[in-house]
């Protein structure tokens, strides 16, 4: 039997977002998927499962990118793949805003703002909140509310936020979305227990 590999997906691919992402990664203990980056994503759904099971340690931490085409585009395409695979568990998904022409929108749980406070606000891709109460839009969250998942968790622009979230800053808005989800969905007591005992 196959063990279930603990994966956190993030809806921003650019190189921006990569070098946040991998950062973060190296924080929380887990290992970032560093070929999903694309802007659009250039790999499968069935491309990426084979890297997540190869990846060394849980959480794997992966991006998707539709680079703002409207409707169902290869990020999505590749991300509900992903999402619904049987060796998968999501432990949250971080939605993240965008500026599209015509704008796709999610229900999330929460937002965090550019400076780091929960909201129950949307945020715009700067990191600050609008008016809807639980709404992100973005270009790669079409299909989120299809997911079956533990928690979204709405953000601005990964690795920007007028340099409030850049990776040499440590990616603070990116890393405490992770934490978030890491702690909602009880994987860090997991892990922290499973310490204890090993040592």
């Amino acid at each position: 039997m196959s063990i279930r590999r603990r994966v956190i997906l993030i809806t921003d691919g650019d190189e921006y977002a990569k070098r946040a992402v991998e950062h973060v990664a190296r924080e929380v203990g887990g290992r970032c998927i560093t070929m999903s980056q694309g802007n659009p994503s250039v790999l499968t759904g069935e491309e990426l499962v084979k890297l997540i099971k190869r990846a060394a340690n849980d959480p794997v931490l992966v991006m998707f990118d539709d680079s703002g085409l409207v409707g169902e585009g290869a990020g999505e395409r590749a991300l509900k793949y992903v999402a619904t695979h049987k060796d998968i568990e999501v432990l949250g998904i971080i939605a993240v805003a965008a500026k599209t022409h015509q704008a796709e929108w999610t229900r999330i749980d929460v937002s965090i703002d550019r400076d780091g406070e929960l909201t129950p606000y949307g945020v715009d891709k700067h990191g600050i909140p609008e008016l809807e109460i639980g709404r992100l839009n973005g270009d790669t969250v079409y299909c989120l509310d299809e997911l079956d998942v533990p928690i979204i968790v709405g953000i601005g622009d990964v690795g920007k936020m007028a340099r409030h979230d850049h990776y040499e800053r440590g990616a603070p808005i990116t890393k405490k979305a992770v934490e978030l989800i890491l702690e909602r969905s009880g994987f860090r007591d997991e892990r922290e227990r499973t310490n204890l005992a090993d040592s």
